[in-house]
């Protein structure tokens, strides 16, 4: 029996409507269909599944997104930021065979929920020294191997840079469309992309598509202030899915 097989009709409605929301909160924000739509897609399907399956969705919905938003992106910020993120890879493949995983995804839930319920009481003040590049993209790059969720670094570099909305919408967006090309590359020579997965990946992007269209009508909607108390609480909410998961 194939992994489509496995799950029934009322999953996989489930399963569209996760994704829906997930692509509604990437299609404001830029980020966040992951933090949202693997924990709860695991409920229902096997993370063998749900991981590459998201990963291939998600990146047809960044590739589209940046094609968009080029001409808003901040390269300083996003090339400032990568080289760093590749070192921070390198060292998480070490530290998988070294340290206890529990206790470093505590200590990163901890981390994301404090900086979220920080940024909704007050605004951030900018940084212009582009040396925090370095530890924002190092932690990315190694919180993201190692937990699959190196966003909130991201995102914390970018808000603290005080970019305006469409701005920090484009460079994480081309972020992870950097991040997310190494990511594929790893799932397809591990062979997690099997025809089911693939089948599944096509039935997915009409919500994709969907989803981004009605996130960007609200980004259009939104002032600055309440697009930084959403990316707030997507931040919250994905420090307490990693904290209890």
């Amino acid at each position: 029996m194939s992994l489509i097989e496995s799950i029934g009709t009322a999953q996989l409605l489930y399963m569209a409507l996760v994704l829906l929301l997930a692509y509604i909160i990437k299609g404001v924000a830029g980020f966040g269909s992951g933090l949202l739509a693997v924990p709860l897609l695991t409920l229902v399907a096997p993370l063998t599944l749900v991981v590459p399956l998201l990963g291939l969705i998600s990146y047809t919905g960044t590739l589209i997104q940046a094609y968009q938003y080029r001409r808003n992106v901040v390269w300083r910020d996003c090339l400032r930021v990568l080289p760093f993120s590749v070192l921070g890879v390198m060292l998480a493949i070490w530290l998988f065979q070294q340290l206890d995983l529990y206790w470093l995804n505590k200590a990163l839930a901890l981390f994301v929920i404090s900086y979220a319920l920080i940024s909704l009481r007050a605004e951030s003040s900018a940084m212009t020294n582009p040396l925090w590049a370095a530890p924002a993209g190092f932690f990315a790059g190694l919180v993201g191997a190692l937990f699959g969720t190196g966003g909130p670094f991201y995102v914390a570099y970018l808000r603290l840079r005080r970019l305006n909305k469409s701005a920090f919408r484009a460079t994480i967006v081309f972020i992870f469309m950097f991040d997310g090309a190494i990511r594929i590359s790893a799932y397809s020579i591990s062979g997690f992309y099997a025809a089911d997965v693939l089948t599944m990946a096509v039935a997915g992007i009409p919500v994709l598509l969907v989803g981004l269209y009605l996130g960007h009508r609200i980004h259009l909607r939104i002032s600055k202030q309440r697009f930084n108390q959403i990316i707030s609480l997507i931040l919250l909410g994905s420090g307490l899915v990693l904290f209890f998961k």
